[in-house]
């Protein structure tokens, strides 16, 4: 029997199952290369589908095998993975991996109560800046994301639902943006399994245009996820910006959390529009009613772009530690999934 060891996480509600130690090689010289070649490699293509698919897993799963940094810069690299394959960004990843990184000893806390876990992803580098008791227990994570910023607004799409308007932002991945209301629908879940729908068909629509091409990285072009928001308007209480949105990513996946590079993206938007002003707060809901708070504070100009550097606050809670087997003579192998 094959066993893989791995600790799971939720951060605002979405899972995120943490592989210490891949039973299978992922060789590359840095966290992009090693994407890119688990991406055509079948070994890594098993491990991720014996982990994601049902019975171990179910259709919106998502976790990460930790691999090396690509340099001494960082204190560990990661390959996000779903049901459909292996991601370039996430943000609710890497405030689960800021938790774990203390919690299993690979970080020490610093004394200051503050403790950078800087990680190497696929799209860059990012930080999980993890807030901690005297003690060293995490209370609270930022996640540091890498420059975000909007490459196209007002795109058209023709849907089911008639010609929509769409913005597509970088967060570490591309996003298509739009109301929900444009398409009749609101981020409820009276509207889960419409919202999921139109959320694939404009991802679908995008993913191999034009508009779907990042600027300096052809290994981050295509769409990797749709975002339907409520506006919420001004919160009175904080002057907070207001939003609620679901993330329907990969092939109809659907984020609980309210989605980290999704919100980072999202920080974008609303920064290049004149929405969210330096140091404002975008209260950030997700369709199960968790949240997100995000800013941003700084521009900076990256791959001829004028983009900032998003802040997303959230917190990770580890659900169980997990020894998987496949039994070889298991007439399901690696498993199903529904959708």
């Amino acid at each position: 029997m094959k066993a893989v060891r791995a600790v799971d996480y939720h951060t605002a509600g979405e899972p995120f199952r943490i592989v210490e130690r891949p039973p299978v090689a992922l060789p590359g010289g840095t966290v992009a290369e090693r994407r890119a070649n688990a991406v055509e490699d079948n070994a890594a293509r098993e491990l991720r589908e014996l982990l994601c698919f049902e019975p171990r897993g179910h259709a919106d799963m998502y976790g990460g095998f930790i691999v090396p940094p690509d340099d001494e810069g960082a204190d560990l690299g990661v390959l996000f993975w779903h049901k459909d394959g292996f991601s370039t960004a996430c943000g609710h990843g890497a405030i689960a991996l800021g938790v774990w990184a203390l919690d299993s000893g690979t970080v020490s806390p610093d004394p200051s109560s503050t403790t950078d876990v800087v990680i190497d992803v696929p799209s860059g580098r990012v930080t999980a800046r993890v807030t901690t008791t005297p003690e060293g227990r995490p209370l609270a994570v930022d996640f540091i994301n890498v420059p975000s910023y909007v490459l196209h607004c007002e795109v058209a799409v023709e849907t089911s639902r008639g010609r929509v308007l769409v913005d597509v932002a970088y967060g570490g991945a591309l996003y298509a943006h739009l109301p929900a209301s444009s398409v009749g629908l609101s981020v409820t879940t009276e509207h889960y399994h419409s919202l999921i729908d139109i959320g694939r068909e404009i991802k679908w629509a995008l993913t191999d245009s034009p508009w779907a091409r990042h600027p300096a990285d052809d290994r981050l072009s295509g769409i990797y996820g749709t975002i339907l928001y409520d506006d919420l308007g001004i919160d009175r209480s904080t002057g907070s910006v207001h939003q609620r949105n679901i993330t329907v990513f990969a092939d109809g996946e659907v984020d609980r959390s309210p989605c980290g590079s999704g919100t980072g993206s999202r920080v974008a938007a609303l920064a290049a529009d004149g929405t969210l002003h330096p140091g404002q707060v975008l209260l950030h809901d997700s369709i199960v009613g968790t949240r997100f708070y995000a800013q941003w504070q700084e521009c900076v100009t990256v791959d001829g772009q004028d983009a900032v550097i998003p802040q997303v606050n959230g917190m990770a809670f580890r659900t169980g530690r997990h020894l998987f087997e496949h039994d070889p003579a298991d007439p399901l192998g690696r498993g199903f999934v529904l959708r």
